[in-house]
């Protein structure tokens, strides 16, 4: 009997929970959920994803209550992506549990704050934000009686990986072998992927606009942004303008999503997989049109000049980097400083609990830590 989800029958290709390649500790299955369920009731449940509420995306989480965070970018993310499982077929649970997890290791203020603690741990294997996703859900989060992590199945584990250099996953055993016999992972990884990126680039139009960092008239540069402008604009001619954004944001989505499942299905039917292992085979199946891939790029590129590198943007990255800088220095000096449980890692591997602790920060406690150790007004 083939699989049932949500009234549809899995696609053969599919992940499957039944043939799971499992769990690093055995557990019983539950007699409710299949264990994809268990892998996104888990992820949901656990402290690194609550925290994600306080993590930044593109502004420092303090500069203003309608910014993306890294959990609204994350639930936006699970929205896609499961809509978009649903129509090729596939596990829609693997699907948004992946998306959930995909940004459970991110560091305070976004991809300054990575790339100063990457600086920081050069010299101690460096750090990258997918790897300690995969730390935060194997080992961090310590909420079991019989396991450290959360014990989630390979292919959820395997599926957080977007990347991963042939060095690290020589270090992280099954989950690291298709980096290394350069296969593909499932497609609901594949999947996720593309819809970790719809939702960034989209979101980020959003905030650019509202923090008036860019303007309408700038993106009208951007062919994507544009031609769904115009449509907004020719249907709705006295459309307000917060109005006329969020419009043409949707509609811009909406192609994006529309052509990648278009494209993807087009891909999958060309070479007919009969089963998960055809997948891995293949090369990448999800994908965008030729067309609509050269748009998405200029919206990436338009978004890096303009926004990503806006001197008030770099201003932002410039004292989160010093924060996070500052902290490392600290802590490395004085594990003394930190709570007992990072301090007994401490011993083990000193820079690497330093900078799990650092990682896990929210940026108003990162803000908040830096403060208490290094303002010397607060004592005076």
């Amino acid at each position: 009997m083939q699989p049932m989800l949500a009234g549809l029958i899995l696609a053969p290709f599919a992940a499957n929970p039944d043939n799971s390649l499992g769990r690093q500790h055995d557990e019983l299955p539950s007699p409710l959920r299949n264990a994809f369920q268990r892998d996104r009731d888990r992820i949901i449940h656990s402290t690194a994803f609550r925290r994600l509420e306080y993590k930044t995306q593109v502004f420092v989480n303090h500069e203003g209550d309608l910014f993306r965070t890294r959990l609204t970018h994350s639930l936006e993310v699970a929205q896609l992506a499961r809509g978009i499982a649903r129509t090729l077929n596939l596990h829609e649970d693997l699907t948004e549990a992946i998306a959930l997890a995909h940004d459970l290791g991110h560091t305070p203020f976004g991809h300054a704050g990575q790339d100063a603690l990457n600086d920081c741990m050069k010299d101690y294997g460096g750090f990258e934000h997918n790897l300690q996703s995969l730390r935060v859900v194997d080992k961090l989060e310590q909420r079991y009686a019989e396991f450290d992590g959360l014990n989630l199945t390979f292919e959820l584990r395997e599926g957080i990986l977007k990347h991963c250099s042939i060095k690290n996953a020589k270090q992280l055993g099954d989950v690291g072998e298709r980096f290394i016999n350069k296969t593909s992972p499932s497609l609901e990884a594949q999947v996720t992927n593309f819809a970790d990126e719809i939702a960034y680039n989209n979101h980020d139009v959003d905030d650019g606009l509202r923090s008036g960092l860019i303007s309408i008239e700038q993106l009208q540069s951007v062919e994507l942004f544009a031609s769904q402008l115009d449509l907004v604009k020719s249907k709705y001619p006295k459309l307000e303008q917060k109005r006329l954004i969020h419009e043409t944001i949707r509609r811009m989505i909406n192609v994006l999503v529309v052509d990648l499942c278009t494209q993807s299905t087009d891909n999958i039917n060309k070479i007919s997989p009969q089963n998960s292992q055809d997948i891995r085979q293949a090369p990448y199946l999800v994908s965008f049109s030729n067309k609509i891939d050269k748009q998405n790029l200029a919206l990436k590129q338009f978004l890096r000049k303009n926004l990503y590198q806006h001197y008030k943007v770099n201003r932002m990255s410039a004292k989160a980097e010093r924060i996070v800088r500052d902290l490392f220095a600290v802590f490395l000096a004085d594990i003394g400083l930190m709570p007992h449980e990072f301090q007994a890692y401490a011993k083990i591997d000193k820079a690497r609990a330093v900078a799990d602790y650092i990682a896990g920060m929210t940026d108003r406690f990162a803000i908040r830590e830096h403060r208490r150790l290094f303002a010397v007004e607060d004592y005076l």
